[in-house]
C-alpha cells in the first residue's frame, strides 16, 4: 500500500526532526479501545458501547494486514509529537502530511535501527492505513465517522534503495483531535521501554484518568477495564493479567493496586507516583512476610533546578555550549525552561532531562 520514490533531489524535504521531542498522546484514543493489544494477527473486530450507551466504538481489519496494534500506535503518538512541535513552534499552516526521517523515528520511539526494522515500520504503517474506525466520539449519537489511522503513507529512497524519508498522511479525524484545544497528554518516554501490549494500553488508561486524579488516583471494577480495553479473550483471563500486572508493579509513573470487595468484583486502582517514588509490588499484594525494608542504592537521577540560576550547575555548562551567541541571560533562559517543562507536563527529573534542555538552548534566539 506504500508508495516508493527514487527521486534524491526531493531529499532535503525530509528534515530531521528532534530525537528528544517531547512525546504527546491524543487524549481520545487513550480512553476507547482502538487497538489490538496483541503483536499476532488479530482479524477479530472490536465493537465497544459505553456503560451510558452513547458512545461507541467499531474497529475492522483488513485481512491481508490484520488490525492496527498498540505496537503500531507508537507512529500515531510520534506525529502527534511532531504537529503539537510545530504549534509550539507558532507555524501558521501545520501540515496534515508530514515529512519524517524514519531514522529518527525509531530513535525517538527506542526501535532498533536497520533494515529489518525499516520493513517493520513499513507493516506497520499497511496496518495503520488499512484499518477501519467507525466512532461517534466527537460527532454525537446520531453521526458516526469513518477512517483509517493515516490516508496514505510513501517512502522516498536514494539511488541505493535506502530509505531516506517518509510522508505519512493523517486521517483528519485524527489530527483534528491533536490539534484541538486540550486534545493531547504528554506521555513518559518510558512508555516505549514496556513489552507487553496490555501494560502499554494500562499505562495510557492511567495516564488519561489518573493523570489528574488526586492522590486517592482512579479506581475502576475490573469488568468495566475489560470492556474498555477491547481485548480478545475471555474475562476471567483479564482478570488474571491484570493482577498479575498490578503485583509486578512496574508502569512509569503510575502505581497500581487490586482492591478486593466482598459483594462485587474486584477494583484496579491508580495513582500518580511521586517523582521520587521507585517501582515497587504493590502493599495489598505482599505477604506479610515479606514486609521487610530493601535499601535503595541507585543513584537519584538528575533534576533541572526547580529555582534559582544554573550559571553554576550542569545546565549551565549546557546552556554555555549550546546557546547561540551572542547568549540571552541564563538566568531568564532557565526560567522560560521551567515554564516549557510545566506547560507541558515533563518531570523536572526526566530521564533525558539534559538532551531536552540542550535541545531547548539551540532553538533560543540570540541575545539583542
Amino acid at each position: 500500500m506504500q508508495h516508493d520514490h527514487r527521486e534524491d533531489g526531493q531529499v532535503d524535504l525530509f528534515l530531521p526532526q528532534l530525537t528528544a521531542l517531547p512525546l504527546r498522546d491524543q487524549r481520545e484514543t487513550m480512553e476507547r479501545p482502538f487497538f489490538s493489544l496483541s503483536k499476532r494477527k488479530r482479524l477479530k473486530p472490536i465493537d465497544y458501547v459505553s456503560p451510558d450507551r452513547k458512545i461507541t466504538v467499531h474497529v475492522s481489519a483488513n485481512s491481508e494486514y490484520g488490525l492496527a496494534t498498540i505496537y503500531d500506535l507508537d507512529i500515531l503518538i510520534y506525529c502527534a509529537s511532531v504537529l503539537i512541535e510545530h504549534k509550539r513552534r507558532g507555524a501558521n499552516d501545520i501540515p496534515q502530511t508530514l515529512h519524517v526521517v524514519p531514522y529518527d523515528m525509531l530513535k525517538t520511539l527506542k526501535r532498533e535501527v536497520g533494515g529489518r526494522a525499516y520493513d517493520l515500520l513499513g507493516n506497520a504503517l499497511d496496518r495503520l492505513q488499512s484499518t477501519t474506525v467507525k466512532t461517534n466520539i466527537r460527532s454525537g449519537d446520531a453521526v458516526e465517522t469513518t477512517f483509517s489511522w493515516i490516508d496514505s503513507h510513501s517512502q522516498l529512497k536514494d539511488r541505493s534503495g535506502n530509505v531516506r524519508g517518509m510522508r505519512i498522511t493523517l486521517a483528519k479525524w485524527f489530527y483534528d483531535g491533536v490539534l484541538m484545544e486540550g486534545g493531547v497528554l504528554a506521555i513518559d518516554p518510558a512508555y516505549f521501554s514496556l513489552t507487553g501490549g496490555r501494560e502499554r494500553w494500562l499505562y495510557r488508561v492511567a495516564r488519561k484518568h489518573a493523570g489528574g486524579a488526586g492522590s486517592d488516583g482512579f479506581a475502576i471494577s475490573m469488568p468495566t477495564l475489560f470492556e474498555k480495553s477491547g481485548a480478545e479473550g475471555d474475562y476471567r483471563r483479564f482478570k488474571f493479567e491484570m493482577t498479575k500486572i498490578a503485583r509486578e508493579n512496574d508502569l512509569p509513573g503510575y502505581a497500581l493496586r487490586v482492591e478486593q470487595r466482598d459483594d462485587a468484583e474486584p477494583l484496579l486502582r491508580m495513582t500518580r507516583r511521586e517523582p521520587a517514588q521507585e517501582s515497587k509490588p504493590s502493599p495489598a499484594l505482599i505477604p506479610a512476610s515479606a514486609n521487610t525494608k530493601t535499601a535503595i542504592t541507585d543513584e537519584p537521577p538528575i533534576a533541572f533546578p526547580a529555582g534559582g540560576h544554573i550559571s553554576h550547575s550542569a545546565f549551565g555548562a549546557i546552556a554555555r555550549a549550546n546557546l547561540p551567541s551572542p547568549q540571552r541571560d541564563h538566568g531568564l533562559v532557565g526560567d522560560e525552561f521551567r515554564a516549557f517543562l510545566r506547560q507541558r507536563e515533563i518531570a523536572f527529573d526526566t530521564k533525558n532531562i539534559t538532551q531536552i534542555f540542550a535541545t531547548f538552548c539551540a532553538k533560543q534566539r540570540p541575545a539583542s
